[in-house]
């Protein structure tokens, strides 16, 4: 058996306690099936991502979205128009454009 010290910021530490206290486990067993979990899938057992970009509110060009979604007011009333995909690929370029 070996040990191993970890540095946690004092309220990661409490609220991990309290949260494996409340399954009726110490940080240990969690630790352990943290490990166990990890070896046997031959992976990190959660998905690490980077959080999305920021949008700029200010750097979105509120004309063209207004237009757009005119235009898909009128589409919806009359059913004729841009088509949804067109919509939403010119919406994902705004967007884009101000991250």
């Amino acid at each position: 058996m070996t040990t191993i010290s970890l540095r946690l910021d004092d309220d990661l530490k409490r609220d991990l306690e309290q949260m494996c206290s409340e399954m009726g486990m110490s940080l240990t067993t969690f630790f352990t099936i943290y490990a166990k979990r990890a070896l046997r899938d031959r992976k990190i057992p959660f998905e690490i991502t980077a959080p999305a970009p920021a949008i700029d509110p200010d750097k979105l060009d509120w004309d063209r979205i207004g237009k757009l979604l005119d235009e898909a007011e009128r589409i919806n009333k009359d059913a004729e128009g841009v088509p949804l995909e067109d919509f939403l690929k010119e919406m994902e370029m705004l967007v884009n454009e101000a991250v």
